[in-house]
């Protein structure tokens, strides 16, 4: 006899056993009762084993046999019985008066039945007991996507993605749930069809590894938000993780996808600056004789010249299928995009191969999955911009000589350009050649093997290689303005080679066993990463050095067992725990390992018996979840080693080098992270109205900082080391709705919202002392403008409150003594809100009639506030004229101002930078199939629709809240369309 069949009959011959055993020793067995038989089938009426039949609001019950018949004993009072079984809709019948109770049980087709992605494994969006959202390809973002994060922007509640720029070589800051951590990294673990990425970037691509893979290629992106579900990955989890999966072959014919989106890119709101009429006003009103004489008569506006109209285009073609009983999905994609910023340009070619083969009667499957791409970037010199913001308006482009190649420039008496100047940001531009080149190769080979002599164990193995190679070059001709004092620069970097390599192991048992269903699994990985740079020098023209850069070699390796167990119970009651252990090279081997455990339970209160009679009620469970992760990132590799590095020209001892060691803490250790989680998720109406709510705290302790270090202890001013405490916590929820559903019209809508606060707990060295506002964040000519301070939002504006006359304008230089001592200094300084919202939103919305189909999604931020260093560096009457040769523009605001000085810790530049902007919308129409050969759809798209907002600056929306010049983010009009053969 087979061996499954026996195990089967055995499991459920003991649950019958203790099934009888249990009703019989229930006192209720003494009433008078009846015995109610039947037999349980599946849609296709094929007999089910294993289906649990219970009568409401008792202990009774049993299990159907190996042909899904039953025979239960039910006491007289009882009319009704609940028959339930994993994946399957509960059912409640009343018994016949016969005694005979058939029923057939249809799967579950609501959302409680979709397979979610999860660390190590799947699992039914109906049994998670985390916070975890999925998000199709379906629901992506549409439209010109240059990276993987732009997908899900807005989609998720708890997310935020930020580009830093409008540049298509702009990165983006990725924060689930805020980030964890104040100075170590905060980016969630990227983890690519089981192969985790390393964070960072490369030579060529500092801003932006993701976008080295192609958007297209992807099937899903799942985010794991709360402890239990990201506790799996340990040391690397304390920001959240997002799992991607890429699209595999079909298991049917061969299908062939091709689609092309072209698209128009156009400038937005710029910084706003005084009118060509404006500023001749006030330099003939406010300026000395020799400002007035360098007033010229050319009306030039700079930024029509650095910003152009830019084109994209962004085209793939993919083939998948099954050939020889072999799965297979083969695809190539070209994307081109300029930015609207000359000299911009970012193109990416990229090639994917997935194979899938199952063998030996589908106990062994195999998935091989190939990912090259090539990217080619020409980068401009984001100076232009403020070069233009800041240009004379009355001076021309072009200086009519061929001297810096004829364009404008401030000349000194002699001829040469004035060091410091403003250079003509056109001149800076085109005389300024970057390009880099990056190649990148990901690939896993994945071993599924389901056993013969237990066939619901299976023993998995994930192969991962991750390889990047980046190098650029730059030059800049001698004559140009930016190097004239130099000679230019003619020279390459790199190459840098990037290298994860990664082996998996894991024993995973799959058992439902009646009302029991287990999933466990047991495993161990290794990761290695290593990056090299080899040494280079900075050269001008005439092969001259300027400077050198030493070869770098940096690697870390990390070792990792881990084990969980996911048990339901009757599709009600869930169970998840967590282990895993990780060691990690970056620390000494005395705090090397780290154990991270997590648990979660689950109670879906909507297959109880009194919640039955609730016709409307699809879904509702509670959840709540603890677990601890850790953080080892971001701190480089060796910061625990005495690392020696060679002396500076001028530091030697009789005219020898010497070797000084850099600054170094032996006794590193894991920052942890302590969260909990509370969650109800809901869904009325066959869950046409389904939605969650979260609430999360953390605690995040022993905090990897990089603090000063007290004088002669150590051998640097600032050193990295465990320091401090922060909290935070927050809210989370979301709503799906179907309000229509029919043939005709579809209209679906997502609505999302979420708060978070945080807040330092204890930046000291020293325990019970205290460390009250650590300079942080981005600064202007030296000055910081935000603080880290115990008890406080950490990064906080750090400001003077400015004072207003009568009629309201700011008097120059008059703030409020806050400390009451007669002295305006440092000390009337006070903390003066942060970049963080208050409050985050999103609302995604899809509206279908017939074969067309309208999109849109929007996002607002609440109580998120900006220093506008843009109005305040070009503020005042002063910054007009930096030297004798050339004047430069000012801010708008110095009308309301007049400000002659800058005020540079003014909060009257701290400004609400609330927003609502609408990211997408979307128009498309399926034609249907044409001649019987294809299908074909179009859509037309807008990106950046509209931002609203009561922000001065260009943009609401800026990198750690300072606005100092920023890149702004582009108007994106596209037509995408697509052919499906």
């Amino acid at each position: 006899m087979n061996l499954n069949v026996l195990n089967r009959r055995w499991c459920t011959l003991c649950l019958m056993l203790c099934m009888t055993l249990v009703g019989w020793m229930s006192p209720m067995q003494a009433q008078q009762s009846r015995t109610v038989t039947g037999t349980i089938t599946d849609q296709d009426n094929i007999p089910m084993i294993g289906v649990t039949i219970m009568v409401p609001g008792t202990t009774l019950g049993t299990i159907t046999n190996n042909d899904g018949q039953y025979s239960l004993s039910v006491p007289a009072e009882f009319t009704q019985l609940q028959i339930s079984f994993m994946g399957y809709e509960t059912v409640v019948s009343d018994i016949p008066a016969n005694r005979v109770l058939n029923a057939q049980l249809n799967e579950e087709t609501h959302s409680l039945g979709d397979v979610v992605v999860i660390g190590y494994g799947t699992q039914r969006k109906g049994d998670l007991t985390g916070s975890i959202a999925n998000v199709n390809s379906k629901d992506f973002n549409q439209g010109m996507i240059g990276s993987p994060e732009q997908l899900i922007n807005g989609k998720i509640a708890g997310v935020q993605i930020m580009s830093n720029g409008g540049s298509p070589t702009a990165g983006s800051s990725i924060r689930i749930r805020g980030g964890a951590s104040l100075n170590a990294n905060n980016d969630p673990l990227i983890v690519l069809d089981g192969v985790p990425l390393e964070i960072g970037g490369i030579s060529g691509n500092s801003n932006n590894f993701l976008s080295l893979i192609n958007p297209n290629d992807i099937e899903s992106m799942t985010v794991l938000k709360d402890a239990s579900s990201t506790a799996i990955y340990g040391s690397r989890a304390s920001n959240g993780v997002i799992i991607i999966t890429t699209k595999k072959g079909a298991a049917d014919k061969m299908k062939i996808n091709v689609s092309s989106t072209n698209s128009i890119q156009t400038k937005t709101k710029l910084a706003e600056m005084l009118s060509r009429d404006e500023f001749v006003q006030v330099v003939n009103q406010n300026g000395s004789d020799a400002q007035k004489n360098l007033l010229g008569s050319a009306q030039t506006d700079m930024n029509d010249e650095i910003f152009q109209m830019a084109y994209g285009t962004d085209n793939n073609v993919s083939l998948s299928g099954t050939y020889n009983k072999l799965p297979y999905r083969v695809s190539v994609g070209y994307y081109n995009q300029d930015g609207i910023l000359m000299t911009d340009n970012a193109q990416r070619a990229t090639g994917n191969l997935s194979l899938s083969p199952s063998l030996l009667n589908d106990f062994l499957k195999l998935n091989i999955n190939v990912k090259a791409s090539h990217n080619s970037n020409r980068f401009a010199i984001n100076d232009a911009i403020w070069g233009a913001s800041t240009w004379n308006p009355t001076q021309p482009i072009y200086s009519g000589v061929s001297a810096y190649g004829g364009y404008n420039e401030a000349l000194e008496s002699n001829g040469e350009p004035v060091t410091g100047a403003v250079i003509n940001p056109v001149g800076l531009l085109k005389q300024h050649h970057s390009t880099s080149t990056i190649n990148r190769v990901i690939g896993n080979f994945d071993v599924d093997y389901k056993l013969h002599v237990l066939p619901d164990m299976r023993f998995h193995a994930t192969l991962g290689y991750d390889y990047a190679k980046g190098q650029g070059d730059i030059e800049v001709p001698a004559t140009a303005a930016q190097y004239f004092m130099s000679g230019g620069r003619d020279y390459s970097y790199g190459p840098q080679e990037n290298t994860n390599r990664l082996l998996t192991t894991y024993l995973n048992y799959n058992k439902t066993i009646g009302m029991h269903a287990i999933d466990a699994i047991a495993g161990y990985d290794y990761q290695y990463w290593k990056s090299y740079t080899g040494a280079y020098e900075q050269t001008n023209v005439a092969g001259e050095s300027q400077t050198s850069t030493a070869a770098n070699d940096q690697r870390h390796v990390l070792l990792s067992y881990y084990g969980r167990l996911n048990y339901t119970l009757m599709s009600r009651y869930m169970l998840t725990a967590t282990v895993r252990q990780d060691g990690t090279s970056r620390f000494s081997q005395d705090n090397r390992w780290g154990t991270f455990p997590s648990v979660a339970l689950g109670w879906r209160l909507s297959e109880e018996a009194f919640l039955n009679e609730w016709d409307a009620l699809t879904n509702l469970k509670l959840r709540g979840s603890y677990g601890v992760t850790g953080q080892q990132d971001g701190i480089g590799n060796y910061a625990y080693l005495p690392v020696y590095t060679i002396s500076q020209n001028g530091a030697g001892y009789f005219n020898s080098y010497t070797y000084r060691p850099q600054a170094y803490d032996a006794n590193l250790k894991w920052e942890t992270t302590t969260a909990y989680n509370w969650g109800l998720d809901f869904g009325f109406f066959n869950n046409r109205l389904s939605g969650s709510i979260d609430y999360y705290t953390r605690q995040t302790e022993d905090l990897l900082a990089r603090v000063p270090s007290a004088a002669g202890t150590n051998f640097d001013k600032t050193i990295m080391t465990n320091v401090g405490n922060v909290d935070s916590e927050g809210w989370e929820m979301v709503i799906n709705a179907t309000p229509v559903d029919n043939d005709n019209w579809t209209w679906n809508l997502t609505v999302n919202a979420s708060t978070q606060s945080m807040k330092v707990k204890n930046l000291s060295l020293v325990k019970n002392a205290e460390i009250t506002n650590t300079p942080v964040g981005p600064t202007i000519d030296s000055y910081n403008f935000q603080v880290l301070t115990e008890g406080y939002e950490p990064y906080m504006f750090y400001v003077y409150h400015q004072l207003y006359d009568p009629q309201g304008k700011p008097i120059e230089g008059a703030y409020a003594d806050l400390n009451n001592d007669g002295t305006i200094n440092s000390s009337d300084l006070y903390r003066y809100h942060s970049p963080a919202p208050d409050y985050i939103f999103g609302l995604s919305s899809t509206l279908r009639y017939k074969q067309w189909n309208l999109g849109m999604s929007l996002r607002a931020n609440v109580g998120n506030y900006v220093y506008n260093g843009m109005a305040m560096n070009t503020g005042a009457f002063n910054t007009m004229s930096y030297n004798s040769a050339q004047l430069n523009n000012l801010s708008a605001s110095y009308l309301d101002t007049r400000f002659t000085s800058r005020q540079y810790l003014s909060d009257y530049y701290v400004e609400n930078a609330s927003f609502l902007k609408m990211d997408n919308l979307t128009l498309g129409y399926n034609f249907g199939r044409i001649n019987n050969w294809f299908n074909l759809n179009a859509t037309a798209m807008v990106q950046n629709v509209f931002t609203i907002t009561n922000y001065s600056g260009v943009d609401p929306e800026v990198p750690q809240g300072m606005d100092r010049s920023f890149y702004p983010r582009p108007r994106i009009f596209s037509l995408s369309l697509g052919l499906d053969f």
